[in-house]
Order: structure tokens, then sequence, then C-alpha cells
């Protein structure tokens, strides 16, 4: 994915799409009832920490897009997948982070979940003003393009925030263009790691995905 910008080629704004998908999760949120938060959320998370996670998606746009790189080590957002899943599988204690970080990140919402949440909004939104799509910044994966980054945190909010949906029973919609980029890069992904034949042949009804079957 290189420099995403919108114009009259139809090229994807990143940025726009990525801030669409904020606002709509950012929505969301605002509707969990405040007895809800305790409740299931995603595999070990509650919901709390499940929707901090999420969060999460927020805060690395402003904290990454403030830490310069000064080259480019992750070159498209399907290799950032590519590089984590290598990392996961390699060591199990990197799930485990990640479930702590959902957890840690869920518990700094505090008193009032949603708002906190729409600050993150706030902020994430800030930090994008201030950088440009071609800008080199530092990921954990390493040196990244703001504009292939940011595909990688709008796929985040769109499945975890259909994740939020499912456990919460609250509906969400999201534009298609937001759909179209988190679909895209899943198929993208699915390439990188050999899974592509299976995953067109799921698509076009000629078999079906094994259970359990994920891309990330």
């Amino acid at each position: 994915m290189a420099d995403r910008v919108g114009g009259e080629d139809g090229a994807v704004d990143s940025r726009a799409v990525f801030l669409d998908a904020a606002a709509t999760v950012a929505d969301l949120v605002g509707r969990i009832p405040a007895g809800a938060w305790g409740g299931p959320g995603l595999g070990v998370w509650d919901l709390r920490a499940l929707v901090g996670h999420t969060s999460r998606s927020l805060i690395t746009v402003t904290t990454y897009l403030a830490q310069p790189a000064s080259a480019v080590d992750i070159p498209t957002a399907e290799a950032y997948y590519v590089a984590i899943a290598h990392a996961l599988g390699a060591n199990a204690a990197n799930a485990a982070a990640v479930a702590q970080r959902g957890r840690d990140a869920g518990a700094a919402l505090g008193d009032d979940p949603a708002t906190a949440f729409a600050a993150r909004l706030v902020d994430a939104t800030a930090a994008l003003e201030a950088v440009a799509d071609g800008d080199v910044v530092t990921t954990i994966a390493g040196g990244m393009r703001v504009g292939d980054y940011l595909p990688t945190r709008t796929f985040e909010l769109t499945v975890h925030g259909a994740d939020i949906a499912a456990a919460t029973g609250l509906p969400v919609r999201f534009a298609p263009t937001v759909l179209v980029e988190a679909v895209t890069l899943a198929a993208r992904v699915a390439v990188e790691l050999g899974h592509g034949p299976r995953l067109l042949a799921a698509l076009t009804g000629r078999e079906s995905l094994p259970p359990g079957f994920s891309m990330v």
C-alpha cells in the first residue's frame, strides 16, 4: 500500500477511512450500558478489556506518529501483520503480553470509559494533523509510512468494533469504504501467509474454511 490520498484517480484516503472507523466505534462504545463493562468480551478479555484493547488502535496512532523513523522496515500493511504473526508464533509470551496490555488499557479507561475512548480519538486526530501520509514513523514492527500503518488500525477498529457489538448485542454499521479496506487487507495478509488459494476457494463457494481459521 503506497501513500494513499483521495483524488480523482480513486485512490483510498487511508486517514479518512481510519477516522470513519474510529468514529463508528466511538459511537458504539458510547452506547454501552453502565452495567455491562464487567461482562464477557472476547476470549480472556471482559468487555472493558476488549474496549481497552480496541482503544489501543487510537493510542498507538497518537504515540507512533510522534516517533519518526529513519527508514522503512515494513513496506506494507500486510507485511506488518506477517511480522506480527511471526513474532507471536515464535514466542507465546508475546500473546500473553497482548492480553495484558488489553486489560491495562481497559483499566486506564477509568470510571467513564466512553468519554475516555472519545478523548483518545481526539488525540489520534490531532496526531494525524501533524504528519503527512508519506512520513515514516516507528511502530512495534519497525519503521512504516503513515499511509501504510493506518489501514492496520482501521482493520483493528473494524474487527474489534464488531466484537464489541457481538458482546453487547448493540448494532454497529461501518461504512462500505471501511469494510472494503478491512476485507482487502485481510485478503492481502492471507496471500502473504500462503493462504490465498484457500481463502479464494472459500469466498467463491468451492470449499469451507476450517473452524478457527484466522489471518491474525
